[in-house]
C-alpha cells in the first residue's frame, strides 16, 4: 500500500519537505560569491549537480532570491566549493540567514583564499574549488537554476594518487562530502560500494534478478 500526495492539495511548502525528505542524498554546492559593493558571501544550496560535460558546467537552485542569486546576478562569477565532513558545523552555519552584509567566511572562522580566475574568493580548507561564470539563470516558479560554466578546478593534491593527466583521480575517502536529507538531517558517505557498468555485448546470462 502506498500514500498518494497531490502536491496542490497538500500545499507547496508541505510537498517541498516531501520532497527533500525523498530525492536524497543531495549533494551540496557551498556557493562562495560576492556583491556589487564587494561583499563576500558563503552559504549551502543543496539543489547541486552537473549541468553540462563539454563545455563542463554545474547548477544549484536558489530557492527564493537569496544573496548568492542576487551576487551571482550583479558580478556574474561565484566558485562551487565541496562541504566535507569535517567543516560540518561551518557548513551548516553558513546558511544562516545573515544580513547581505555580513561575510560568512569572518563570522564562522573560514579562511578565503584567492581564486585563480573569478573575484569570489574560495573556501582555504575545503579540498575542492570549481570557479564559474554564469552561463544562465533560470527562472522556475519560486526559485531560479543557475548554470555555471566551470573555468578552473582546484583540488587539494592529497586527495589524488597520481597525475590527473594520466587519469587519477580524487579519493572518495580523502574528500568526505557531505549531503543533505531531510528534515534537518545531513549524511556523510558511508559505506562505498563499487560495480562496473554491465555492456550489451555481456548481458547474455551476466544479470539474473533476485528471486521472488
Amino acid at each position: 500500500m502506498r500514500t498518494d500526495i497531490v502536491p496542490g492539495e497538500l500545499g507547496h511548502r508541505a510537498f517541498y519537505r516531501i520532497l527533500t525528505a525523498t530525492v536524497v542524498p543531495r549533494p551540496i554546492a557551498w556557493v562562495s560569491s560576492i556583491s556589487a559593493d564587494g561583499v563576500v558571501n558563503l552559504a549551502p544550496h543543496s539543489f547541486f549537480t552537473v549541468s553540462c560535460v563539454d563545455p563542463p558546467m554545474v547548477q544549484f537552485t536558489s530557492v527564493g532570491k537569496k544573496d548568492s542569486l542576487r551576487n551571482v546576478r550583479e558580478t556574474g562569477e561565484f566558485v562551487v566549493c565541496l562541504a566535507p565532513e569535517w567543516l560540518f558545523e561551518q557548513v551548516n552555519a553558513t546558511g544562516t540567514n545573515f544580513p547581505p552584509d555580513v561575510d560568512e567566511f569572518a563570522a564562522v572562522g573560514l579562511t578565503p583564499e584567492p581564486s585563480a580566475t573569478v573575484t569570489p574568493p574560495r573556501v582555504a580548507e575545503s579540498p575542492v574549488a570549481l570557479e564559474c561564470r554564469l552561463h544562465q539563470a533560470l527562472e522556475l516558479g519560486d526559485s531560479t537554476v543557475v548554470i555555471g560554466r566551470v573555468q578552473h578546478a582546484a583540488i587539494d593534491a592529497a586527495t589524488i594518487d597520481g597525475d590527473v593527466t594520466e587519469g587519477a583521480l580524487p579519493r572518495i575517502d580523502a574528500l568526505r562530502p557531505l549531503a543533505r536529507l531531510g528534515r534537518d538531517e545531513w549524511s556523510t558517505i558511508g559505506e562505498v560500494r563499487e560495480i562496473t557498468r554491465i555492456r550489451y555485448g555481456d548481458w547474455p546470462g551476466h544479470f539474473m534478478p533476485p528471486p521472488r
